[in-house]
């Protein structure tokens, strides 16, 4: 009998943990908006919260309260589009058209392409693929330094030494 009970006090924790966590998932004040490969909009009359895409594109045409961030994508603010708090982009560009309300603007290896009547807070760019290669290549080549000091030296350690004949 007291085997029977344990995995159902343990099925019954795991699940008020695992309902406990999605509860954060379907909040009404959170409109989070995060994709990997797979473009993001905005509509007309919609508002978000952060929009963070991974490999694809954002389009603005509503209202984005917080920042907007994209890695190996673009940014397209248009239309009603207005975006509250920083555009950050990684290997793309920004295009900001006329009448759209955007913060602050980074770019990291693209361009900022903007209408005369956008109003656009602090601009900073990073041209070129230099950037990009000190960001990503940087680091990645630190680290297979690292690795191929470990192979090197455990491969000195475990050598097998052969005696000098006399």
């Amino acid at each position: 009998m007291a085997l029977l009970r344990i995995p159902i006090v343990r099925l019954l924790i795991s699940l008020c943990f695992v309902a406990s966590l999605s509860c954060f998932a379907f909040a009404d004040d959170s409109h989070d908006r995060t994709q990997f490969a797979h473009n993001i909009t905005v509509a007309p009359g919609e508002k978000a919260t952060d929009v963070t895409c991974f490999g694809c594109s954002v389009r603005v045409r509503g209202h984005v309260g917080g920042d907007v961030t994209t890695f190996f994508g673009n940014v397209t603010i248009e239309g009603e589009g207005q975006v509250g708090g920083d555009t950050t982009v990684f290997a793309g560009s920004v295009r900001v058209d006329r009448g759209v309300s955007v913060r602050d603007v980074t770019i990291f290896g693209g361009e900022l392409h903007r209408d005369s009547g956008a109003t656009v807070g602090d601009v900073t760019e990073f041209r070129g693929g230099w950037w990009l290669l000190l960001i990503f290549g940087l680091p990645l080549a630190l680290l297979g330094a690292v690795i191929a000091l470990i192979v090197w030296l455990v491969r000195m350690a475990t050598r097998h030494r052969v005696p000098l004949a006399a």
